[in-house]
């Protein structure tokens, strides 16, 4: 059972994502402030800039559009932004519907996230989407069994169901989150190929942490490079 966590205990809800790519990362960027740029980062941001008008909404009848949607979850002990929320009139039989002010009836929220690229191999995009699902259930007492993933190289949606494998993994990943922050801790490498996918990989120098005494090799790879040139 997750304890609650009160408003100066809240971490971004972002960082889940960071998280479930690599822990390190998350530390560096949440416990020691550092953030570096690449083309990846750069192109995802304006891709979220555009999403985030929050003067912006839509109305169609059955659903109603809403962007920079802030976010809490005490239970889980995030805040953040959903780039958009959709808001679904239920039918009739419906369950999980909560009202909205000024509205008539039930409504289903749906996160609906943007990804500048493409489906990834992990599960990174889909418990941040998760995440948002949590906060907005909390905060409307509605049940949202689903959201989308929006990405900028395929110009598609992606369906993501938020069974309760996908949930538990969003819990565990916000235990870990506040277990490291609460330590003030940065842990080790786990080098990989997504390294060179990192902005932070020179921020990281994952060559250094990621087996023991790897500093001594490092430097002399490094001094026996300087030589060559």
């Amino acid at each position: 059972m997750i304890r609650g966590y009160d408003e100066d205990s809240l971490l971004l809800l972002s960082g889940i994502q960071h998280l479930a790519f690599c822990e390190r990362q998350w530390a560096l960027i949440h416990i020691e402030r550092q953030w570096a740029e690449n083309v990846r980062t750069v192109e995802g941001r304006q891709m979220h800039e555009r999403a985030h008008d929050p003067w912006l909404s839509e109305y169609d009848g059955d659903h109603i559009v809403a962007r920079a949607v802030p976010l809490v979850s005490r239970r889980l002990g995030i805040s953040g932004q959903a780039d958009v929320v959709e808001y679904w009139l239920a039918g009739e039989g419906v369950d999980g519907g909560a009202p909205l002010p000024g509205r008539e009836g039930l409504w289903i929220p749906r996160p609906v996230e943007y990804k500048r690229g493409r489906p990834k191999n992990d599960d990174r995009d889909e418990v941040q989407l998760c995440a948002q699902a949590i906060c907005l259930e909390e905060m409307l007492g509605a049940k949202i069994p689903e959201g989308d993933l929006y990405y900028g190289q395929t110009r598609r949606r992606q369906r993501v169901a938020f069974d309760h494998a996908l949930r538990s993994r969003v819990e565990q990943l916000c235990l870990r989150m506040h277990e490291l922050f609460d330590l003030g801790c940065t842990p080790p490498a786990a080098q990989g190929r997504r390294c060179s996918l990192c902005s932070l990989v020179d921020v990281c120098l994952p060559d250094l942490t990621v087996r023991p005494r790897s500093v001594r090799a490092y430097i002399r790879r490094q001094v026996g490079s300087d030589a060559e040139s």
